[in-house]
């Protein structure tokens, strides 16, 4: 038996260490300069009228006085936070944005949920296209002429007490009456956004797949139960998103038409706390106590949409971030 030689076994080689790449995001600039080119002029408006002011969030804890240094004048701590909460007009207000908040919300969320469903079983398409004019058109009303028709109409000559009196009863000063104020802002809400607000839900309808309807079809579905275990679920996504910027802008109740359409007499219920700042700030020229208001507005609205996003989170799954 031949001995054969004995080979020593090939050392290890060491593998060549894999360059990683750095500075993607210089590349992608590089490759794309075009389209991040078109991203420059927005970031400019947010840094210019979004950021940038809020450095002037500080005269909240500082004495500002007009004329002087636009930082204020001198450190005053938490006095403005302790005046307002301390003042039962503050209250008021603050009750009234979140009463008119939640109306808004409970009328204005689920209502173009309900008419894109109508016009998704719509199926004449001249009908369709009709009802979806018509309730888009007021969206492109200025909220000026928005408030002028509505005060219009309920103006003592107007149609819809003209209306009233055939009918047999007196005319009502609508816009004089606090307890009106309420229902007529929800309504011109609801009459001008609910259209609107179609265009996202009937977009997310067109994405859903149709053979999940022809399984429910075939389990013997009939339209609702379609509709609950079918639609609702597939445009869930999109109502938790804007449920979420909903509940953020929940403070931030329309300033311009509650401005155009309230009255001294029609404050218990219709002011609000942007009006109210708004009077403050320029009627008054007490910067410094509007701003401690703002600052506090705006930390709540943080807090909402912070914890609408957890809890949709935690929840459903879906959430902003």
């Amino acid at each position: 038996m031949t001995s054969q030689t004995l080979r020593p076994p090939p050392a290890p080689t060491t593998p060549t260490p894999v360059r990683r790449r750095r500075h993607p995001w210089r590349r992608a600039l590089r490759r794309d300069w075009q389209l991040y080119s078109l991203a420059v002029l927005p970031l400019l408006f947010f840094l210019v009228f979004r950021y940038l002011p809020m450095i002037g969030n500080v005269i909240a804890f500082r004495r500002f006085s007009p004329g002087g240094s636009i930082l204020g004048e001198y450190w005053v701590g938490l006095r403005y936070f302790r005046l307002f909460l301390a003042d039962p007009t503050f209250w008021q207000v603050f009750t009234n944005t979140l009463v008119l908040g939640m109306l808004t919300l409970l009328f204005c969320f689920p209502l173009p949920i309900v008419l894109a469903l109508l016009l998704n079983e719509v199926r004449a398409r001249r009908l369709k296209r009709f009802v979806q004019s018509v309730s888009y058109l007021p969206h492109f009303l200025s909220i000026v002429i928005v408030a002028a028709m509505v005060m219009q109409l309920l103006s003592m000559d107007g149609s819809v007490n003209q209306l009233v009196r055939g009918l047999g009863g007196d005319g009502v000063a609508f816009l004089q009456q606090p307890g009106w104020f309420r229902t007529i802002y929800v309504s011109s809400e609801v009459w001008q956004t609910v259209g609107w607000g179609t265009i996202l839900y009937l977009a997310a309808l067109t994405t859903i797949d149709e053979n999940l309807y022809e399984a429910a079809r075939i389990d013997g579905a009939n339209r609702w139960r379609q509709t609950w275990h079918v639609t609702l679920p597939g445009i869930r996504p999109t109502m938790v998103t804007l449920l979420i910027l909903n509940i953020g802008t929940f403070m931030a109740v329309g300033f311009e038409k509650i401005l155009l359409l309230y009255n001294p007499l029609t404050y218990p219920t219709a002011d609000v706390i942007s009006t109210y700042l708004f009077r403050l700030g320029f009627e008054s020229s007490n910067f410094s106590y509007a701003a401690a208001i703002g600052l506090f507005e705006a930390v709540i609205g943080l807090v909402l949409v912070l914890g609408a996003n957890t809890i949709s989170r935690r929840t459903v799954g879906t959430s902003l971030w």
